[in-house]
């Protein structure tokens, strides 16, 4: 499977761009698209203290991001990517239009990141995958 997405790291970028479509888009495409109301955010699940729509975006991405780029230089850039992405993006909805900045959307951000590389250093510490 890793070398499936490394192979193919369009997929990858491919979903860094809808992600960040998604995310500068003023309003909710998906709102928009399943009810035809763009000022209403479809939930997968209840939110807890962070938004889950946002920290499953980023666990998907992450997920994705390290199976593609495994190499140790390639996931030092990774993590850093995705951590200053994760706040870049939450930041731009200050200036977006029917769009807010929300502490808990930022801390889903983040969250979905640090439950990867935790999960993956569990994987590298007790080597489940190697042979």
């Amino acid at each position: 499977m890793i070398k499936f997405f490394s192979k193919y790291k369009i997929i990858f970028y491919f979903l860094n761009f809808c992600l960040i479509f998604l995310y500068i888009f003023p309003g909710s495409l998906i709102g928009f698209l399943l009810h035809g109301d763009i000022k209403m955010q479809p939930q997968i699940t209840r939110d807890f203290i962070i938004s889950s729509n946002h920290f499953y975006a980023f666990i998907l991405l992450s997920m994705v991001g390290f199976l593609t780029f495994y190499k140790f230089n390639e996931t030092k850039i990774l993590i850093i990517y995705l951590l200053v992405l994760s706040i870049i993006l939450e930041v731009f909805h200050l200036l977006i239009p029917e769009r807010s900045f929300q502490w808990q959307d930022l801390f889903g951000n983040i969250s979905g990141v640090i439950v990867v590389i935790f999960i993956k250093k569990i994987i590298n510490k007790y080597g489940i995958f190697k042979k």
